[in-house]
């Protein structure tokens, strides 16, 4: 089965790229388990919103990679082609964290090219015998995907390698990335052929799937997606280059769960998202969580094992104690320093050379007696940094040689040419040292392997000759540039460009006692075996699960095109106000009380003019001069521009400075909040202030009457944010026994009078209405900040008292879609303004001439109706 193609998508796409060849296979949505059966016609509706629910009797986890984990190669006597398990391959390994009773489905690529005409058959026996789902993307769309855009842009951009010319990376090829969008989407149509989305949970791995998850969200809107970054993530200067920066995010984004390799990485996630889409982060009990229009977007750091079951397997083989005495015999009298790296430009393996060079240089007592053996692994890519890599590599190996080397002694062996794991698993055994020098580098497991094979096992040490009781040791030399430096706090870490530094790292790490070798290794080795390939699974997929238990607690909806897809997710009693609905009550009820907040509820945030619109002041003039009707503007901004702002609305109540100043109407008195008359603390706050805004370039202060406001919204993000906390933790030290409360909102802190806020604006207004015998029978309550869900909240204390006799109506209502404790939410202040205009035009049907003039009277619409009555 091939699921339909998204319309929303096509334009994403170039037709030549979408106009691919169906697979020939049909592959059967069938769990091979007794009793569960599906069928295509399950899949036919394209409700997101109401997933379809198959029955599953087994835990099912279903992984998504570039390449799946099998080996492929004709049979030379059949011609057909045979396949078998990579047992080095993560997918595989990453099994041990997992229960027993989960059935694992893989979905990705074969490293072979199969026949159209061979794909059906191969599809069918992958899928039986393995359980895996093959992609077959045609070979022009394969190389574009993966050696066009993941290896000529996303791989160098990740390892911090920009395209300033190009002799040193490709310039941004659109057509490429049409290719990427592509291959993604042929990526989730299989896994669509084999998932039960309420039940079974996707894992996706690495850079080459990065925008699967928005077509898998798109399609269902609940399904249970987590991904893990195999690569570096990069600052967000870097990331800020790629001119597709967005879609990548907000594939991301609609994950639940995203790992990374270590805290760096994570770092640079979350400044990419708070820079370019404004989201902010917080931890929660040890979580760093994102809240994504509603959704909580998790974010996991933990490194990758190595399978300790795999290496050890490796270790006992006999040609592993063959290789092994044959390598101390061609190394004998010598100290063995080994590197394993693959061929690219990252790796620093010419650096390595130098340091090495520049050691035999300083250190003449060492000549003769030390061999660095490189192995280079096959380059994963053929381009011509690559080539010049390699012939840096080779000038330098031959310059040493030639300068330090002798009929018997070669100090630098390379081993350019594929090696079998055993053979490799002999080199670690055998060597003294092993340093990775990469100048950028994802996670690198080549310490691990390297620890794991230098503890050895009984038969190993047999075969060495090594007694039973004798202790281990090990040294590593690791740049502070690769994703395990962090959890080898034994290892002696150096800056790769610095030959210096490196130099005297390896001379230590030679030259270091055995005592001190033996405690190093023992804490490696503790660490690489307690967080193992099953460890780091287990614990992804243990948060992955809670990170989607409250998926369906919450409704859902899909919105946003292409890949700036995204869903929307709130409690089933959240819901967006109609204003049909809202006038219908506010038309059936006879007092009613109406309290709204100004900046981001009447007047957009991101306006630098802050007078309201001829619009919302004509409206606020006629609900406030309706009799039936108390209306207020409750603001923490100060009374004298709102009173400017507003004095057309002669019986519009205004509460300024969070209800320090309240007035009922435009020819009354401003009172002054009686909790809070010493504002001798204005005098300590202001230097503070003041300090942190020479600090922080874009900041400002905005001194009130009863209160002084830290404004960085036009400060750097990551700045900004790091000092409002420093700044909220020094106010709240130095006025722990002064009468102020210190508040952090958005973008601003705040120091205000303990007692004043909000909420007791509504009380008091409210308690008034019920004292005076005139309880409201209908309230409505708008804003968008955290400072109005003290008005929510009091609100539906105060009308739940005894005293009321009916219950009023009560429209609590936040702008934007978030979690709030109102039950009602409008999308912005455009809705804000429809939703006044209609209650306006309730309170008077017929008005002498059009809202968006009536401003221009100097008397209220309500009495020139009066009048004309």
């Amino acid at each position: 089965m091939v699921s339909k193609p998204y319309a929303s998508f096509s334009g994403l796409v170039s037709d030549d790229l979408l106009d691919i060849a169906p697979s020939p296979t049909a592959i059967p949505r069938l769990i091979k388990t007794p009793g569960i059966i599906s069928n295509l016609e399950c899949f036919g509706s394209t409700d997101g919103d109401s997933d379809t629910t198959i029955s599953s009797i087994r835990e099912r986890k279903i992984l998504v990679a570039n390449m799946l984990p099998l080996q492929a190669k004709r049979d030379p006597q059949t011609g057909k082609w045979c396949f078998t398990r990579d047992k080095d391959s993560i997918l595989l390994q990453l099994r041990d964290g997992f229960s027993v009773e989960t059935e694992i489905f893989y979905v990705g690529s074969l490293k072979v090219d199969i026949d159209p005409s061979e794909q059906e058959e191969v599809a069918q026996k992958l899928l039986e015998d393995f359980n895996c789902v093959p992609t077959f993307l045609p070979h022009d769309l394969q190389n574009k995907f993966y050696l066009g855009f993941c290896k000529q842009h996303l791989w160098p951009l990740f390892h911090y390698m920009l395209p300033m010319c190009p002799d040193h990376g490709d310039r941004f090829d659109r057509s490429l990335w049409q290719a990427y969008v592509s291959a993604n989407k042929i990526f989730a149509d299989k896994v669509m052929e084999v998932i039960s989305p309420e039940d079974d949970y996707v894992w996706i791995h690495d850079y080459h799937l990065l925008v699967l998850p928005t077509f898998l969200r798109k399609r269902f809107h609940r399904v249970k997606v987590g991904f893990f970054l195999h690569s570096p993530f990069p600052s967000s200067e870097i990331y800020r280059t790629l001119p597709v920066r967005d879609e990548i995010l907000r594939g991301l984004l609609n994950c639940d769960l995203v790992g990374f390799h270590t805290f760096d990485y994570a770092r640079h996630f979350l400044s990419c998202c708070s820079r370019m889409l404004g989201l902010d982060y917080e931890s929660k009990r040890g979580h760093i969580g994102l809240d994504y229009f509603g959704r909580t977007v998790y974010i996991k750091i933990l490194p990758v094992g190595v399978h300790m079951g795999r290496l050890e397997s490796v270790l006992n083989m006999p040609a592993t104690s063959i290789k092994v005495k044959e390598i101390y015999d061609q190394f004998k009298g010598k100290k063995v320093i080994l590197g394993v790296d693959d061929m690219d430009i990252f790796k620093g393996i010419s650096l390595k050379l130098l340091a090495l060079e520049q050691l035999l240089q300083q250190n003449m007592q060492m000549r003769g007696k030390v061999v660095l053996v490189q192995i280079v692994n096959p380059a994963r890519g053929y381009g011509k940094d690559v080539q010049e890599a390699r012939r840096e590599t080779y000038l330098a190996a031959e310059r040493i040689n030639e300068v330090y080397g002798s009929a018997n002694y070669t100090p630098v062996v390379l081993i350019d040419r594929p090696v079998p794991r055993y053979e490799k698993s002999a080199y670690y055994s055998v060597a003294e040292c092993c340093i990775v020098n990469a100048v950028r580098d994802g996670m690198n497991l080549v310490p691990y392997k390297y620890i794991v094979c230098r503890q050895g096992t009984p038969k190993m040490d047999e075969a060495m000759g090594i007694a039973k009781d004798t202790a281990k040791t090990s040294m590593l030399v690791v740049s502070e540039f690769v994703g395990c430096s962090p959890s080898l706090s034994g290892a002696i870490r150096v800056n790769p460009w610095d030959i210096d530094a490196v130099s005297d790292a390896l001379n230590s790490a030679l030259t270091m006692s055995d005592t001190e070798k033996q405690l190093r290794h023992e804490k490696h080795y503790k660490y690489v075996k307690t967080h193992d390939v099953a460890y780091w699974a287990c614990s992804f997929a243990q948060d992955l699960e809670r990170s989607c238990q409250d998926h369906y607690n919450k409704r859902c909806w899909g919105i946003g095109l292409g890949l700036g897809f995204r869903v929307v997710s709130l409690s089933p009693s959240f819901r967006r106000l109609g204003t049909d609905y809202i006038v219908s009550a506010y038309k059936r009820t006879k007092r009613r009380a109406i309290f709204l907040d100004y900046d981001g509820t009447l007047v957009p945030e991101s306006c630098i003019s802050k007078v309201p619109t001829p619009e919302v002041l004509a409206a606020l003039d006629v609900l406030s001069s309706d009799p039936k009707n108390t209306v207020f503007i409750v603001s923490g901004r100060g009374r004298h521009s709102l009173n400017e702002w507003l004095s057309s609305c002669e019986m519009l109540g205004i509460a300024a400075e969070h209800g320090y100043f309240i007035r009922w109407k435009r020819t009354a008195e401003w009172e002054t909040s009686s909790l809070a008359c010493d504002l001798d603390w204005k005098s300590i706050v202001e230097p503070v202030m003041k300090s942190y805004m020479e600090a922080t370039d874009g900041s400002s202060i905005e001194p009130k009457e009863s209160a002084m406001v830290w404004h960085h919204q036009d400060a750097d993000p990551d700045f900004g944010s790091c000092q409002a906390k420093e700044l909220l933790d020094h106010l709240e030290s130095v006025l722990s026994n002064e009468p102020a409360v210190v508040k952090r909102g958005q973008h601003i802190v705040e120091v205000k009078p303990q007692g004043v806020s909000k909420g007791l604006v509504a009380e008091k207004v409210l308690g008034r209405m019920i004292n005076s015998n005139e309880p409201p029978d209908f309230v409505m309550c708008i804003g968008d900040d955290r400072s109005d869900e003290d008005m929510f909240e009091s609100i539906l204390n105060t009308v739940s008292s005894p005293s009321l006799c009916v219950m009023p109506e009560i429209f609590a209502c936040t702008v934007g879609r978030k979690p709030s404790k109102a039950r009602y939410y409008l999308d912005d202040v455009d809705d804000v303004v429809k939703v006044l205009q209609g209650l306006a035009n309730a309170s008077c049907p017929k008005s002498l001439f059009p809202l968006e003039v009536q401003t221009a009277s100097k008397r209220s619409v309500w009495q020139v109706e009066q009048d004309a009555t």
